[in-house]
């Protein structure tokens, strides 16, 4: 039996409130799940309504059964209709098919996607094209086999930016050559370390949105089929008035 995990980090960019990346999760109707991750044209609240809006629509037809190529059509046919190829998104749906027993990931993004297994790091940089901006795009697609100390690393382009602020290289796959398969460690350790690179090399302050998936397979060490999900939010919470003792807002005495 294998166990799967799944970490994702992310940040705005300096100075933004708000992540122009949207990344969404869904239970497939056949088994398995799908994470959508959506980088937004642009920063900020903008970005964030786009990104946000597709990867609602991508989500709901996944639901409905669409394969994931075909849902990744149809995002950005929506997409180029309603903004008549004038504005741009990225667009990754990364899959564990149950019935297939495949991982599947769809790519709309230059960015390439890197898989780390016992034989070493394999990149997958095939030439592919944000969504929104030509009447015939389609998504690059590609089958791995779900086999353990398998990891698979997903990121927006806010990622590969990291360092040009100071004339550094992220250098994302010598990064990611050294890391030790074997020793099976957790994809949430995998996505921390690569994240708190980037920002080191920006020095705390990202040029760009930055969100980081990374898909581990591993031997489970327990035979119960437990889920789990766990999400971990920073929140800074309103200031809000300080209520009249008496149940009463001030201007209403």
């Amino acid at each position: 039996m294998f166990e799967i995990e799944v970490a994702v980090a992310k940040v705005a960019h300096h100075g933004s409130g708000e992540s122009g990346d949207t990344l969404e999760m869904i239970e497939r109707p056949g088994g398995g799940f799908s994470f959508v991750l959506v980088d937004g044209q642009g920063t900020g609240r903008g970005a964030k309504t786009l990104s946000n809006l597709l990867a609602t629509r991508a989500i709901s037809l996944l639901k409905d059964g669409a394969r994931d190529g075909a849902a990744a059509r149809a995002v950005h046919d929506y997409l180029y209709t309603y903004r008549m190829g004038q504005v741009a998104a990225t667009l990754n749906i990364l899959s564990v098919d149950f019935q297939s027993g495949k991982i599947l990931m769809s790519r709309n993004n230059p960015a390439p996607f890197f898989v780390i297994d016992r034989r070493g790091l394999h990149s997958y940089s095939e030439p592919s094209t944000p969504i929104g901006l030509q009447p015939m795009t389609k998504p690059i697609i590609s089958e791995l086999p779900v086999a353990a100390y398998t990891y698979v690393v997903v990121f927006t382009d806010g990622l590969l930016r990291a360092g040009e602020r100071t004339g550094e290289d992220v250098e994302i796959g010598n990064f990611l050559s050294g890391w030790p398969a074997e020793l099976g460690r957790s994809a949430q350790e995998l996505t921390d370390t690569l994240l708190r690179r980037a920002l080191e090399l920006d020095v705390g302050e990202p040029s760009d949105d930055m969100s980081i998936v990374t898909l581990a397979v591993l031997p489970a060490a327990t035979t119960h089929s437990v889920r789990r999900l766990r999400t971990v939010v920073p929140f800074e919470a309103p200031t809000w008035p300080t209520p009249d003792p008496r149940g009463l807002d001030s201007d209403e005495l």
